[in-house]
């Protein structure tokens, strides 16, 4: 019989499918008598699981939704997949499934055992992930967003390599803050103990991060947060272009569907104006069509030209179907 903390935890893997189980068939896959299996469900009860029961001869266990969620036990199989499912999410589009993708793959790989690490790793790099029209270079690896989040959370100090936009590459000693996703990109906040000043840095600009296990006393953020600092050096950067545009829809609805990457301020109750900054216009194009509102580009005058552009691909696609489809009837 195995003992009782590696039953505690076979029990609570069980209970954790969320299917009903009869009292025999649990305490016969166990290997212990119903008397037990009792006893070690009051346990789970003490430790805060909520394990609901029906009493009587086909009485049984079922594991309920708690206030809060407790510890979980993963088989291997299903470490893999969370790990692999995490690397995958932290690509998403979704507003605030990234970052917390990354908090918790840092959390996962932390525990997960060497032999694990490596299933892992061996599935990441025999997966190519789709993307949404991300620039050439841009994407990140997971596992460099690990190692950065791990370094964030532990105020341990990184190294790693650094090509800037210029095409220089320099070797970087940081004391990291947080990273901070903007648009399509993510950034790492840090102040860079070299230059000795704060710092923002593109991670698929960055290469090679390593903690040097070294911890650090966190310095003051000349900033209300990482993602304002990031955003007010962007609106610094000369290369960048300025969008303003006037959309016919309130503030609200569309602060809520691209606000995270753009500023959102009221015209009147039916109409905002959105700004961005950005290295390319497909990115505000893709933002403003899925808004499905009118809009007027106040600027640059680049924006227009690249809308026509995509107008009149849009509109030979569009023509090229119907021909096809008439040709087929």
């Amino acid at each position: 019989m195995a003992n009782t903390s590696s039953r505690m935890l076979r029990l609570l893997s069980l209970l954790q499918t969320h299917r009903y189980w009869p009292g025999t068939e649990l305490a016969d896959r166990l290997e212990v008598s119903v008397r037990t299996l009792r006893r070690d469900i009051d346990r789970l009860r003490e430790l805060g699981y909520p394990v609901e029961a029906n009493r009587g001869v086909d009485g049984g266990y079922q594991l309920a939704p708690g206030a809060a969620l407790p510890p979980l036990v993963l088989d291997d199989e299903e470490a893999v997949a969370l790990a692999v499912g995490l690397q995958t999410a932290v690509q998403s589009g979704v507003s605030g499934v990234a970052e917390s993708s990354v908090r918790a793959l840092a959390k996962v790989v932390q525990v997960m055992p060497p032999r694990l690490r490596r299933r892992v790793e061996a599935l990441r790099a025999m997966t190519v992930p789709a993307t949404w029209g991300g620039a050439a270079g841009s994407t990140v690896d997971p596992g460099d967003l690990t190692v950065l989040a791990q370094a964030c959370r532990d105020t341990e100090r990184l190294e790693f390599g650094y090509t800037a936009s210029s095409g220089e590459r320099t070797e970087r000693h940081v004391e990291p803050l947080r990273l901070v996703p903007l648009g399509r990109r993510w950034y790492l906040v840090a102040y860079d103990l070299v230059r000795h000043d704060w710092r923002s840095f593109r991670l698929d600009r960055l290469d090679r991060p390593r903690s040097t296990g070294t911890r650090f006393r966190a310095r003051e953020l000349p900033a209300e947060d990482a993602a304002t600092f990031i955003q007010e050096r962007m609106g610094q950067l000369p290369a960048s272009y300025a969008v303003e545009v006037l959309v016919d829809a309130p503030a609200g609805t569309v602060r809520r569907h691209i606000g995270r990457w753009a500023t959102v301020e009221e015209a009147d109750e039916h109409r905002c104006v959105v700004r961005m900054r950005t290295d390319s216009l497909d990115w505000p194009a893709m933002a403003l069509g899925s808004l499905g509102a009118e809009f007027t580009v106040q600027s640059p005058p680049e924006l227009l030209d690249h809308l026509r552009r995509w107008a009149g691909t849009f509109d030979r696609a569009a023509g090229r179907g119907a021909a096809g489809h008439v040709g087929n009837a």
